[in-house]
């Protein structure tokens, strides 16, 4: 993996903020499912998938740039605090490549999907712990929301994470490989 802060890891904090982003505001990013939340967000996603693909700082610039947007859209109370929508956001993608990092090495599609489980679950639990901690919701509350709500949306996470992340590396794979006609890179 390249050292530093290079122009691919801010091209790829770029494109994926963007997509975060836009999952949110034209309310993509919400998939319905079953349960009394009745969707599942995939707007963490991109902050996963740039902690995979690029390291634990381009997820963190994904997840800060999810935090900002899901402040900024806000209309209820719970998300309109920074603390609750920006902080717990940072870890999203720092979790997952660390989860992706330590399994890699054993079954590369495994540590994939355990990443997007792990990115997701972090999202849910340190929201969720946040909001508890600022007094918007109660343990018990939280406890419900993450099983019916968090484990849908982790389960989508590791689904779309896992076709994104194959399919980049796969291209990724190709993109490094000689041309045919010159040669070259």
């Amino acid at each position: 993996m390249e050292k530093g802060l290079t122009t691919r890891k801010i091209v790829t904090a770029g494109v994926l903020g963007a997509i975060a982003i836009l999952l949110g505001v034209t309310r993509l990013g919400f998939i319905p499912v079953p349960t009394a939340a009745g969707n599942a967000t995939i707007m963490h996603v991109p902050a996963i998938i740039g902690g995979v693909m690029q390291g634990p700082f381009v997820g963190l610039i994904i997840g800060l740039i999810f935090g900002v947007s899901s402040f900024l859209d806000a209309t209820i109370p719970l998300f309109k605090d920074p603390l609750v929508a920006i902080v717990p956001r940072l870890f999203i993608g720092v979790t997952a490549y660390l989860a992706y990092r330590s399994l890699k090495g054993i079954n590369e599609i495994t540590a994939i999907g355990v990443a997007g489980f792990i990115g997701a679950i972090t999202n849910t639990l340190l929201v969720l712990l946040m909001a508890v901690i600022r007094g918007y919701i109660a343990p018990g509350v939280a406890v419900t929301i993450a099983l019916t709500n968090g484990v849908p949306e982790a389960i989508v996470s590791v689904i779309i994470t896992l076709a994104i992340v194959v399919a980049w590396k796969k291209l990724d794979h190709g993109a490094n490989k000689k041309s045919k006609i010159s040669g070259e890179l």
